[in-house]
């Protein structure tokens, strides 16, 4: 084949294959029962659908119908109306009133009963924005999603990036399944898991219990997920809170690490520790808590505090009982006691002080461990002590001491003499301000008492053995009186006749330095504590401008009729734009000739709004020129719209924001105006770039709030808070007014 003739072809084939590809890429009519033209949509075709079927379109692998189009061939871009269906590949499906859609940006816009269905999910908003390059999906004026008939998500703004299944949700999100309810202001979620990650101030509540936190991960399938910062669950009677906090709803369970505090509502009692195990329910009721573990019963007048190397609390809320053992102490102001475990009953009052059974006598730290108690100026030890106290009234009622009683006292003016008594078992009784007031040694009784007269003179050393002992005690904790039962020998002698190892009973030890005599004391025995460091969540990523500058780009380079229409400045107003526009309606919107501003506000108490405004005939603010609007409680974003009679165009603008003084704060999403076919929406971020606001209103930029307040002047309390248009709005009015 001649060569010139090789190439002459190949660059003829080349070039009809450039131009099939670019023919796939314009928007093309595929059926239409009528197609007119008309002045008002200039270069444009009007397609109507028939009887038969609705308009057919298609461009790439989308398909569309609808009851009637404009197609703007030159732009590739199209308008439709009525019934509008697009599909995608059998993937995507979204129907709506109105969509408008560019086959160079690949940008669609739908509003009017938006919804966007893809295999796992449903978009149900107002106006939904469709980028198919990018594969997003984006609504900022409320939108429902709806995932497989058994999660429904609310927010005012939402994200689907459809490729890698996953939700950003801005502000108001509000999760709703079977099993559980999640609130949140910022929240991402993976469809395809159901995984959740929320930031900020967000709850979950569920049928059993109520989880708070400001960072954290709920996995909404299984019920499962850990909470950060802040973090608090609340069940029934019990209040947990922590550093960090994993949950399990399906078994009612719940870990906490580091910082923790559990509260009992019901007993009025808290468990302090840095990792704790908590079950709740019918047949597990329970905690756990180890390192600095702390259980506090709260009390009027003197709470008691108990602490050990672990502690668990068991039983219904009515019959908890609380386990200390390893090294475990007791303290209250004028009680306080050691052993190795301690077992408290909170509804009969019994607290037991025990060995545990694996130290025998025989074991040469036995003393050490031996159960010890202190009150005021007494040292009580045995192998077991019983604390016995009315829970109704929080005061101690008795003590008892089986097995080696044995009470020891210093005596108040010699450096080293004690008051000893020592006995099988020992009884004490308390008076009302839980101070010991008598002490009964019963079988086997041994005593020494230094016994002095009025002027505190040693008189001698009491020694004896008797059956029985019984003693009393004067408030300062000294021996008043005593009574001997059944006395087998004793003697009175000076302290001269005694030696030294005569003046102790046998098993004496004084442990003076042990007495806790503080809360702090409860912890002087522990190890250094270290905390394993938390990594938790990574900080949260604020979703990117949906209307980046690629598709701002794209949408510069598609035409008059694409960037007219899509509204740039109508989006995630923190990011761009940096001014407002005077913008077109979109067709589909109807035109008014009478001139409406609305405000999109959060107002969470009854008021009343008023506007004034300024006209070229009236450049003062008068009642005359004004409308006002009752405006009514609301948790949620509300639009407060004004609409100024026809033929009064306003040249300037001020906003007063009620006379409600518990008023506290409002928060402002927009303020948009429109007159005939055009609009002009201000996002919150620029307010106060178009408004100058009075003194008794105070923006706070990042939570996007004005706060309202009351002022002294003239030594009057006085209120009016209010808006007023700048110089920058009263120029955009005027464009807006021709």
């Amino acid at each position: 084949m001649n060569r010139s003739l090789l190439i002459f072809l190949i660059l003829i084939f080349g070039f009809i294959s450039i131009s099939n590809a670019q023919e796939k890429k314009k928007i093309e009519i595929e059926y239409s029962g009528f197609l007119n033209r008309d002045e008002k949509y200039p270069g444009a075709n009007i397609l109507t659908r028939d009887d038969a079927q609705q308009v057919h379109i298609s461009h790439e692998n989308i398909d569309m119908w609808c009851d009637r189009a404009i197609h703007y061939r030159t732009e590739n871009f199209i308008e439709a109306y009525g019934n509008v269906k697009m599909i995608q590949a059998d993937t995507i499906n979204m129907t709506s009133n109105y969509i408008e859609y560019s086959g160079i940006t690949q940008l669609a816009f739908a509003s009017g009963n938006v919804a966007l269905k893809d295999p796992q999910t449903t978009i149900l908003s107002d106006t939904i924005y469709f980028d198919r390059l990018k594969q997003k999906a984006f609504y900022r004026s409320n939108g429902t999603v709806v995932k497989d008939s058994t999660t429904t998500i609310t927010s005012k703004i939402g994200i689907n990036y459809m490729q890698e299944n996953k939700f950003k949700f801005v502000e108001d999100v509000v999760l709703i399944n079977d099993s559980s309810t999640v609130k949140s202001n910022y929240f991402d979620y993976y469809t395809e898991t159901g995984h959740a990650y929320l930031f900020g101030p967000s709850t979950i509540t569920t049928p059993e219990s109520k989880t708070y936190c400001e960072k954290g991960f709920y996995d909404t399938e299984n019920d499962i997920g850990y909470a950060l910062k802040k973090a608090r669950i609340d069940y029934d009677n019990r209040i947990i809170e922590g550093d960090s906090l994993y949950f399990d709803n399906n078994k009612s369970f719940a870990s906490a690490t580091n910082n923790i505090k559990v509260t009992d509502t019901l007993n009025h009692s808290i468990i302090k520790g840095h990792y704790a195990e908590v079950f709740k329910g019918a047949e597990k009721d329970s905690v756990f808590i180890t390192k600095r573990a702390l259980a506090i019963t709260v009390q009027e007048k003197d709470s008691v505090y108990m602490h050990a190397d672990k502690i668990m609390v068991t039983g219904k809320p009515e019959d908890r009982i609380v386990r200390a053992y390893y090294n475990a102490k007791i303290y209250k102001s004028d009680l306080s006691g050691k052993s190795d475990s301690i077992h408290s009953n909170q509804k009969t009052g019994l607290t037991q002080l025990i060995n545990l059974d694996k130290f025998g006598t025989s074991d040469r730290f036995s003393a050490a461990r031996k159960p010890i108690m202190w009150n005021l100026e007494n040292q009580m030890t045995g192998d077991t002590i019983h604390l016995i106290s009315n829970p109704d009234s929080e005061k101690i009622d008795s003590l008892l001491v089986f097995e080696n009683a044995f009470v020891i006292s210093k005596d108040t003016v010699s450096d080293n003499g004690f008051n000893q008594i020592y006995g099988i078992r020992l009884k004490g009784l308390f008076n009302d301000e839980n101070e010991l007031k008598q002490v009964d040694i019963i079988k086997n009784a041994e005593s020494i008492f230094y016994v002095r007269n009025d002027k505190q003179e040693l008189i001698g050393i009491d020694k004896a053995k008797s059956g029985s002992i019984s003693i009393l005690f004067d408030e300062e904790g000294q021996i008043e009186e005593y009574t001997r039962l059944n006395q087998v020998d004793g003697v009175l002698p000076p302290e001269s006749k005694f030696e030294e190892r005569d003046k102790r009973l046998r098993g004496f030890d004084w442990r003076e330095e042990e007495q806790l005599r503080s809360v702090e004391d409860l912890f002087k025995d522990d190890p250094p504590l270290e905390l394993p460091t938390i990594k938790g969540l990574e900080d949260y990523v604020p979703p990117e401008n949906f209307f980046d500058e690629d598709l701002i780009e794209r949408i510069k380079q598609a035409g008059t009729h694409a960037s007219k229409n899509i509204v740039i400045n109508n989006v995630l107003p923190k990011g761009n734009p940096k001014i407002a526009r005077v913008r077109y309606k979109p067709n589909n919107q109807k035109s008014s000739d009478s001139f409406t501003i609305k405000i999109n506000a959060l107002v969470k108490k009854n008021d009343e709004f008023q506007l004034f405004y300024l006209t070229s005939e009236n450049n003062s603010f008068s009642e005359e020129q004004s409308l006002r609007k009752k405006v009514p409680n609301n948790n949620r974003y509300q639009n407060i719209e004004f609409v100024i009679p026809k033929k009064k165009l306003p040249t300037g603008l001020r906003i007063d924001f009620g006379n409600n003084r518990e008023q506290n704060t409002i928060k402002i999403t927009s303020v948009t105006m429109s007159f005939n076919n055009k609009e002009l929406l201000i996002p919150e971020n620029l307010i106060p770039n178009y408004f100058k606001s009075n003194e008794y209103i105070n923006f706070n930029p990042k939570l996007t709030e004005f706060k309202l307040q009351t002022l002294n002047k003239n030594s009057k309390l006085t209120y009016d808070p209010f808006f007023i248009s700048n110089q920058n709005l009263n120029e955009l009015l005027k464009k807006l007014n021709h």
